[in-house]
Order: structure tokens, then C-alpha cells, then sequence
């Protein structure tokens, strides 16, 4: 790979998380990211132009170092068409068997993968859902756990009542992408995709997603050898496999001191999630290629993690979590202390789902310390942060090892974050939509767009210069006319 890869990214979808996101990633490391044109994207439940994302990407490969592809949306035409689309598994095998020709056609074009494990919300919102999650989604959910458990030998798991032709659909869709999962993992073992990485979106402990894990775990475990990684993420993977590549050709494996504030909650289960953080980290670490080693000293990186909170509170909540002193304080002095070892020091703000804690990001203001961190991330559920924060402090690792670091570039990606992850995520969200959304997550008209985005251009521009001043916000928007999610633009980059 040269000193200025180009890395071409189909995305799971058109989000700034799925796009912007990876963009900073490449960008901080001077590396340069190719997106497909906007027409060929998913918008928001309308696919993908499957078939143009596949002869645009071979119609670039030749200029190319390495691709970058997101299995749903290169078959299903996005994440939220996985759950949607009616497509027969056939028709889905097909489209992935392109990248095998990719492969075989241009060989020296590294390609990795993403192939994310379908979830099932425990809710009752169609929004990124099948229409019938509106009548019966949480029973849906608790079916996948009950069968689970019931798989399990776990006697007492009483099925919930879903209408037998739900329940057909519901399968049949399970089924065909678990069935892409397994091709996507035999394309691996046939050295087509190197890595590939597989990952359960909004999951929990017993779950369908889970179970389908362990039947992946199993085929694995029978091939013997080498396993390709599976955890807890979704989101944040277009980044990950980025810094991955970014990552590939030094001379060695960069390492990662974790230090948590609180080293009890590192066993916790994060909400969403069904693994304890402790083992995802290790797998977000092996995923973009480098290790976890125990003294600062010897390490590329110090990864603060301010642990979660053991009641699960989550900003997406009616209420806003309780802040706790005890915990910001063991936080803020790891971050503290890690910076006097004189190496770069990240921090994963995975206190509360969907949003950063406001209390900790104040006490760093405070004392100085926020805008020294090499990088920040604080949303959504722990696995995207975790993810997040890792590819963009390693790509600029990277891109200090290369002598291509863009100090411009990693600087915007960590005030993004901040002004995303605390000032809109955990302090804006909620006022904002209720003044103008009504607390409603289903897209909006476009006058009532326009007024959210004028006023939160203008509320986080002042925030963000309260706390971490610098380059001006330019524009705010809201990507999928709704208050869940925001594109963040400043006033020197271009539209």
C-alpha cells in the first residue's frame, strides 16, 4: 500500500456515521476515501442500486489499493433494507459472489468486509423495521430469546404469541441473511476477503442474534485455524476496517494501553450488547490489528474507558440519566495521569447509550485535558463508540508512522465527536425534538427540518466554542429528516 492509500468504501448506508465518519478516519491518517456517487446510495428505507454499486466498484478497482464493502448493503442495498427487502437468498448469493470476481480480476486490491448479524429491536417502531414491528416487535424480540434459550436446554421459555404468518416472514428473512453471513464467511476462508469481520447490531444476551453467532462460532470452530472475528457493533465498522487497512503495511502491530476508570465495569455486559466489554475490546483491538498490552510505556496508544453505568441509563430515555461524581472522577484522573506518560490518549465515553456524558466532558473542559485527547467518542451503543475512537486515534498513529499525519484532519474529528456525541447526543437531542419533532424519530416535513437544522447550526456552534473553541461550525443536518442523528460540517470543509 503506498504512502497515500485510496481506499474505495461502500457503506452500510448513507449516514455521516457510516460515511463522514470513515472519511475523518482516512483523512486523519492522509489517506484518501472514494465513496460511490449519492445516486447509487441507500436513502434511508430505499435500497441501494445494488447492481450499479457493484459495476462501479469494479469499474475503479484498477486505481485502487483496497476496498472497503458492506455486505448488506452490497446485497440488500443497505442496513435497514436487510431487515425490509423481499429479495430471495438466491438473488442475494449472486450479488455477493461479485466480490469472488473482483478478487479473481484484480487480485492486488485488498477487500474487506463487513457482514452484520440482523437485529431485532425490542420495540414496537417500523421505522427501520418491517411494517409489522408497529403490531408485534417486542414479541419478535422475546421469540428470538425464548427459542433461544430454549435451543439452550434452558427449561420455562414460554414463546410469546406472534401470528403464524409474522412469525413465517420473520424466519424466511432471518434465514436469507444468515445464509449470506455463512457465504460471506466461506468468500474468507477462500482468501477473497481479508479481513472479514462479523458483527450483531443492537443485540442482547438471549436473542436470535445470538444464537445465530453461535451456529457462525460453530462452522468456524469445525474449519479449525485462524476465526474470523464476531462482536458486537454495526455502525462503526466502515471506520474499523478503514484504520485496519490503513494500519497494514507497518512494519508492526501498534499497541494499546486500556485503562478503564472504573476497572469493575469492564466485566459489565453494555446495554445492546451480549458480550462484556472487556472481551469487546479485545475484539475491536484484534479487529483493527493491534494488541492490548498493560503499562502505558509500551505503548502506541492510551485508551481511556469511562465504563458503563450499571443501570444501563440510556440518553435516548424519556428521562435523562443521573450523573454520578464517583465515576466521572475515576475517569477524569485515568485520562490525567495517562497523559503524563507522554503518549497519545483516546477516550470511549461508554457510560450511557446513545450519547456521551456531558459531566465528564465538562470536568476534562475544566481542567484542560479535553483537547489533548487524540480522539473522543461517546454514541450510540458501546460497540460504535469503542469502534469510532479506535480507528480514528489509530489511523493517526499510522499516519504519524508514514509521516502523512493530517493534524487538521484528526483535530476536526475530535471536536465532530465532541459537538455529535455530548453537545447534540446527550444535551440538545431532547429539547430540540421536543420543540420542533414532538419526540417523534419517524421523518418529518421539510419545513420542520429546516427549522431543527438552523437551530441546531446555531446552538451547537455556540456550545462547541464554550467548550473546545476552534474552527466555527458550518452547518448541521439532519440526514434522515428526523432528531436521531446529525451531519456535522465546518465552516472550512466543503459541502
Amino acid at each position: 500500500m503506498t504512502n497515500s492509500p485510496v481506499i474505495a468504501l461502500i457503506p452500510l448506508d448513507e449516514r455521516p456515521v457510516n460515511t463522514g465518519l470513515v472519511r475523518d478516519v482516512a483523512a486523519v491518517a492522509g489517506g484518501r476515501l472514494v465513496l460511490p456517487p449519492d445516486a447509487l446510495l441507500p436513502r434511508f428505507r430505499e435500497p441501494a442500486d445494488v447492481d450499479g454499486l457493484g459495476r462501479w466498484l469494479s469499474g475503479i478497482a484498477s486505481g485502487l489499493d483496497a476496498a472497503v464493502v458492506a455486505v448488506d448493503t452490497l446485497v440488500h442495498g443497505g442496513l435497514i433494507p436487510s431487515r425490509t427487502s423481499n429479495d430471495l437468498a438466491a438473488s442475494a448469493l449472486v450479488r455477493l459472489e461479485r466480490l469472488r470476481e473482483l478478487h479473481a480480476a484484480h487480485p492486488r486490491v485488498r477487500l474487506a468486509a463487513v457482514s452484520v448479524v440482523t437485529r431485532a429491536s425490542d420495540s414496537y417502531s417500523p421505522v427501520e423495521e418491517p411494517d409489522y414491528w408497529a403490531s408485534v416487535g417486542r414479541e419478535l424480540h422475546a421469540l428470538g430469546g425464548a427459542v433461544h434459550r430454549s435451543w439452550a436446554g434452558i427449561a420455562g421459555a414460554a414463546e410469546p404469541a406472534v401470528p403464524p404468518a409474522t412469525r413465517d416472514d420473520y424466519s424466511r428473512r432471518r434465514l436469507r441473511n444468515h445464509l449470506v453471513g455463512l457465504a460471506s464467511l466461506g468468500l474468507a476462508w477462500d482468501g477473497v476477503l481479508d479481513p472479514l469481520i462479523i458483527t450483531a447490531d443492537d443485540t442482547a444476551t438471549w436473542s436470535a442474534g445470538s444464537a445465530e453467532q453461535h451456529l457462525l462460532d460453530y462452522w468456524q470452530r469445525l474449519r479449525g485455524g485462524e476465526r474470523v472475528l464476531v462482536y458486537p457493533g454495526a455502525d462503526e465498522t466502515g471506520a474499523v476496517l478503514t484504520a485496519r487497512l490503513l494500519l497494514a503495511d507497518l512494519p508492526r502491530r501498534l499497541r494499546v494501553a486500556v485503562v478503564p476508570g472504573d476497572p469493575a465495569g469492564m466485566a459489565l455486559v453494555p446495554s445492546y450488547e451480549n458480550a462484556p466489554l472487556e472481551l469487546s475490546v479485545g475484539r475491536q483491538l484484534a479487529a483493527l490489528g493491534a494488541e492490548a498490552v498493560t503499562r502505558a510505556e509500551d505503548a502506541d496508544l492510551v485508551l481511556v474507558v469511562h465504563t458503563p453505568d450499571p443501570s444501563r441509563a440510556d440518553h435516548f430515555a424519556i428521562e435523562p440519566p443521573p450523573e454520578d461524581p464517583a465515576a466521572v472522577e475515576l475517569t477524569r484522573r485515568a485520562v490525567v495521569v495517562s497523559l503524563e506518560s507522554r503518549r497519545p490518549v483516546a477516550l470511549a465515553d461508554l457510560r450511557y447509550g446513545n450519547g456521551g456524558d456531558s459531566a465528564l466532558v465538562d470536568a476534562l473542559a475544566a481542567d484542560g485535558t479535553l483537547g489533548r485527547l487524540e480522539a473522543y467518542a461517546g454514541w450510540n451503543t458501546a460497540g460504535n463508540a469503542l469502534g469510532s475512537v479506535l480507528a480514528l486515534a489509530l489511523a493517526a498513529a499510522a499516519g504519524r508512522a508514514r509521516g502523512t499525519l493530517d493534524e487538521a484532519a484528526r483535530e476536526r474529528a475530535l471536536r465532530r465527536r465532541i459537538a455529535d456525541d455530548v453537545l447534540f447526543q446527550a444535551r440538545l437531542r431532547r429539547p430540540v425534538s421536543r420543540e420542533v419533532f414532538g419526540d417523534r424519530i419517524e421523518p418529518a416535513a421539510s419545513e420542520v427540518v429546516a427549522r431543527a437544522e438552523a437551530l441546531l447550526t446555531s446552538q451547537l456552534r455556540e456550545a462547541l466554542e464554550r467548550i473546545l473553541p476552534g474552527e466555527p461550525i458550518g452547518e448541521v443536518t439532519l440526514p434522515w429528516a428526523r432528531s436521531f442523528e446529525v451531519g456535522i460540517r465546518f465552516h472550512g470543509e466543503s459541502a
